[in-house]
């Protein structure tokens, strides 16, 4: 399938074509990058859903929150695709890629569409190409798009730069849960969502989302928020209980924020952000193509394990090395 049918296809809704493109877009043979890029050029300025990044603690229960939300969504007539990423082992590479399983009833839902992908040891608990898979899923005519980091911490916050909405999602914990998650991620979280909030654990899921109000309210208030955001909400993917409520506070600061303008400004800003990106990795791969270059960085390399010149220095050299070739 050449690029214009596989854009047919994605356009159509067909989910064999929207597996092969994100596949294509995925792949880092040089000659599929130019197809990938010809791809999402042809299905620019397409429908736009509701991108959603969610990011939490280990064992918080994300692929239940997402499983129950997304059967929520689509039984209200809504499409909904989830970008589910595994963490990938720093040595082989692998990815176990189980969020489809840990998903089993969302997954067999024709309204819904579950792509996992491998983080690849990418900063930001997303694989490199999520953020244009979350493109074709859009011009795929899913109405929402939710993705699933690996983790919390400050490099999750990566995902807050393709989704429009960002949530993190928190366990009650014994103890003091403030101390468990990183300003960073707080100061970006448009709604912070205490899971678990069911059975022998609502008083303390009920104590933690108290704790995470208070905490917000001496978080300096930001121009893109309305008044009460960001919020801390309780809900209990088990129980499916306080998902509509949640749902209606995502719609309502969405709607908000595309009234006044900042919806199209953040999306803008976004663009720009990725641009950079491809740009710096573009100039990496273009260092690793270089022979000279290559040798120069396994020559100071060396110079720095061995102790005889400090990381900084070396890389200082490389640069000098860069900028006469010139």
């Amino acid at each position: 399938m050449n690029v214009s049918d596989l854009a047919k296809g994605v356009q159509r809704g067909e989910r064999r074509a929207l597996a092969r493109a994100i596949t294509l877009i995925e792949s880092a043979r040089p000659d599929h990058r130019a197809e990938a890029s010809a791809l999402l050029e042809a299905l620019r300025g397409g429908p736009e859903a509701l991108r959603i990044g969610f990011s939490g603690t280990p064992g918080v229960g994300k692929s239940t929150f997402i499983e129950s939300f997304g059967m929520m969504l689509t039984g209200q007539g809504l499409k909904v695709a989830v970008l589910a990423v595994d963490p990938s082992s720093t040595r082989s590479g692998g990815s176990i890629l189980g969020d489809k399983t840990r998903m089993e009833r969302l997954s067999r839902d024709p309204n819904a569409f579950i792509r996992p992908s491998p983080s690849q040891s990418h900063l930001g608990g997303v694989a490199r190409r999520t953020r244009e898979a979350v493109m074709l899923c859009e011009a795929a005519g899913f109405d929402v798009v939710l993705i699933e980091t690996v983790g919390v911490g400050q490099s999750e916050t990566m995902v807050a730069e393709m989704s429009d909405l960002f949530l993190l999602l928190l366990a009650p914990a014994g103890g003091d849960e403030l101390q468990g998650v990183k300003r960073g991620i707080m100061e970006i979280a448009d709604i912070i969502l205490v899971n678990k909030a069911d059975g022998d654990l609502k008083p303390a899921a009920t104590r933690t989302c108290a704790d995470y109000t208070g905490a917000l309210r001496l978080l300096r208030k930001r121009v893109q928020d309305p008044e009460g955001f960001p919020k801390a909400m309780l809900v209990s993917a088990l129980q499916e209980e306080g998902l509509q409520a949640a749902w209606g506070e995502m719609q309502a600061l969405a709607e908000w924020r595309k009234a006044r303008g900042h919806w199209q400004a953040r999306r803008a800003a976004q663009a720009r952000h990725w641009f950079e990106e491809e740009v710096r990795h573009g100039l990496l791969a273009r260092l690793s193509e270089d022979a000279a270059i290559r040798a120069q960085m396994a020559d100071l390399g060396a110079s720095v394990m061995a102790g005889t010149l400090a990381p900084g220095a070396a890389a200082q050299q490389l640069l000098d090395v860069l900028k006469k070739a010139e």
